[in-house]
């Protein structure tokens, strides 16, 4: 762990983009099989967004979940399963889901739901989790010792919001909405709430057993994952139903102020993103219990975590509940160093004494962000769509102004593709200022996503990631998601692996010559050895 140690090669691909048979990619055989292919090409490291729960009601965002710690049942390979006995394959054939180049979440939630509904009954039939599955039993019962400090909450909640008809636990009856474990004990001890917590447990268990396989095939392979951390949770969420006196809620549970960003040249009345504001004092009390427990979750998914709005952490934007916008919200102090060194305490790697996350830093980078970085050896973020307009000579994202340590994006999940931001999203000064740093005269859309991908990867950056999109040049309709916008976003999802097969070559070659290769003995530079970035 720690700085960026070596150059190397990164992709950007979400499990939901994977090809897949039930409605959405998976764990299963696809991501095995995209795993080889970007090991088979050289490439170091594989970046995930989220794995959390999504819902209909936020468009399926991975950005705004009901847990922050959670998996996504919709991502359990059914496959899978059936290798394990807990359903027959041919039990499966009815579930299929038509080939889509478009996930299809809410198809995927109801087949995956009666899919996990079937193996959990075939589990606690009988005497079989004593017999057949006497293994699988004793983990998963180490799981749920393992796993209940959010476990629970997590499985309380899923049922009280079954039982409420899906309704915002705000609107709970009294008893749910306070924790009255008064009322809530008793209620645990019914037979049927009892079966009913015990089976979103076991949907956690499988989902988690599933991702460690796939992250230990990874490591054979030489693969890392990056994950993402949202800085911020969901209102309607376990997290905030059960750490009520962390976030800055009324006497009622209701927010008294939320999060967002003020206004800016992209926005007018700013962003109101609606995420209840953390009340760090009181965090702070204890060590950050809470916050330190997500990042050591998510470091047990990946090898490295994104932490998405970095900035929030030193100074946060504090918008009160009853603002229509974020026009009128003001700066407030966030925990900063406090908190940082409580981090690198707890994750700083031995030998280099950094830390394994990568901070979203894009954007505004006022001194106490720039600084907080130095300080933790904390690479940043260099997105190169940002590098081309005005001023472009000194464009801290042009790559001619990367430092070492940070990571350099063709795009990310909320950037137009490559080949889409040539056609229609880039300004004509942004497109005439590409031509002539890459030294091109004329370029269509898909020759200037292979030149954004061959600007990232001769980048001086130690890690360049470059999205599937970019390396498929697909346009605008294959975006993962826009800004401020709900219809028609995070759905992008690959028909097959095949094409792309073919181009992880050209990916391959280009990682090579720019020094950035995993493959033993494939280094052009001469210079550090091959090996795994992290």
């Amino acid at each position: 762990m720690g700085e960026l140690r070596d150059r190397g090669t990164g992709v950007l691909m979400h499990i939901s983009s994977l090809p897949g048979k039930y409605g959405v990619g998976d764990l299963g055989s696809s991501a095995r099989e995209f795993a080889g292919m970007l090991s088979g090409a050289g490439v170091s490291a594989w970046q995930m967004l989220p794995l959390v729960p999504t819902s209909g009601a936020f468009a399926h965002s991975p950005y705004s979940s009901p847990s922050a710690f959670a998996g996504n049942i919709m991502y359990i390979s059914p496959d899978k399963l059936a290798e394990e006995g807990l359903i027959d394959a041919s039990e499966l054939v009815e579930h299929v889901a038509p080939d889509s180049t478009s996930a299809d979440f809410a198809r995927a939630y109801d087949i995956k739901r009666a899919i996990l509904k079937a193996c959990y009954k075939n589990f606690r039939d009988g005497e079989a989790y004593r017999t057949t599955f006497r293994d699988m039993s004793d983990k998963f019962w180490d799981f749920c010792f393992e796993e209940a400090y959010w476990l629970e909450d997590y499985a309380l909640y899923s049922v009280l919001k079954d039982m409420e008809g899906g309704m915002e636990w705000s609107g709970w009856r009294r008893d749910f909405r306070v924790r009255n474990w008064d009322a809530l004990d008793p209620l645990k001890a019914k037979p049927e709430i009892a079966s009913a917590l015990d089976e979103r447990r076991f949907e956690q268990f499988l989902f988690f057993r599933q991702l460690g396989e796939l992250r230990d095939v990874c490591k054979e392979l030489g693969v890392s994952l990056i994950g993402d951390l949202p800085i911020y949770v969901a209102y309607d969420s376990a997290d905030v139903w059960g750490h009520q006196d962390l976030f800055d809620l009324d006497d009622e549970g209701r927010p008294i102020s939320v999060a967002g960003v003020p206004p800016d040249y992209f926005s007018a009345t700013g962003q109101r993103w609606g995420n209840p504001i953390y009340r760090w004092d009181r965090m702070r009390r204890d060590g950050y219990f809470w916050w330190l427990g997500r990042c050591r979750h998510a470091l047990r998914q990946a090898d490295r975590v994104r932490i998405d709005h970095f900035r929030g952490l030193l100074a946060f934007w504090d918008i009160p509940v009853s603002e229509p916008t974020a026009e009128n919200g003001y700066w407030k102090a966030g925990p900063g160093s406090d908190l940082l060194s409580a981090m690198k305490h707890c994750f700083a790697d031995g030998a280099s004494g950094t830390m394994p996350f990568i901070a979203e830093d894009l954007g505004v980078r006022t001194d106490d962000v720039i600084q907080a970085m130095e300080d933790f050896g904390m690479p940043g973020m260099k997105v190169l769509q940002f590098a081309f307009g005005q001023g472009m000579s000194e464009n801290p994202y042009i790559p001619h102004n990367h430092r070492r340590n940070c990571v350099v994006y063709s795009g990310t999940h909320d950037n137009d593709t490559s080949a889409g931001w040539w056609s229609a999203s880039a300004t004509e000064e942004e497109r005439e200022n590409f031509k002539k740093y890459m030294d091109l005269k004329n370029m269509d859309e898909r020759e200037a996503a292979d030149a954004m991908v061959r600007c990232a990867l001769s980048s001086t950056a130690d890690l360049a990631v470059i999205t599937v999109q970019d390396i498929l040049r697909l346009g605008a309709g294959a975006r993962m998601n826009t800004p401020s916008t709900v219809e028609g976003n995070w759905v992008w999802k690959l028909e097959n692996l095949a094409d792309l097969k073919k181009e992880m070559a050209r990916v391959g070659e280009l990682s090579s010559l720019f020094g950035r290769s995993a493959l033993k003995g494939d280094r052009q530079s001469g210079g550090r050895p091959a090996g795994n970035l992290f």
